[in-house]
């Protein structure tokens, strides 16, 4: 892939269907754990082994189809927080997910948040979402020179 193209699929200008980002020939030799977070799918990610120990897990998704949302709900049903990015697709699909989702929040107790557009964030009842405002900040600070 060349320079522009990284660039241009950093920024989003165009698909990234770069497969080798997944996968390293030189490291990968069947039966032999690298130690990777990888589960089955290389589209969801979730933390290492030490992170699960602690309850410090969160789940990204990226579907290409409604049929992939059962990872998010098996993530979910675990009590991981997940993240699920819609952007690769198709505006139907996409809010399938979205009515899943609501759904299984809704089931579960949990919360479901838009962070981006056609990003969403769900929450387990468990787990608190914190903003990134610092507590008790005050708008009359340094950068307020009227």
């Amino acid at each position: 892939m060349g320079s522009v193209r990284k660039a241009s699929a950093w920024l989003g200008l165009v698909d990234d269907n770069d497969d080798e980002r997944y996968y390293d020939d030189d490291n990968y030799a069947e039966g032999q754990d690298s130690g990777d977070a990888w589960v089955t799918d290389p589209r969801v990610k979730v933390a290492s082994e030490t992170a699960e120990e602690t309850g410090r897990r969160i789940g990204t998704v990226t579907p290409d189809s409604f049929r992939d949302a059962r990872g998010i709900g098996e993530l979910f049903r675990e009590g991981v927080p997940v993240i699920i990015n819609l952007t690769a697709m198709e505006p139907a699909d996409a809010k399938r997910v979205v009515d899943f989702a609501a759904g299984l929040t809704f089931g579960l107790h949990g919360t479901i948040e838009r962070v981006a557009t056609r990003v969403f964030l769900l929450t387990p009842a468990n787990t608190e979402i914190v903003s990134g405002e610092a507590p008790g900040r005050q708008t009359d600070g340094f950068f307020n020179q009227s």
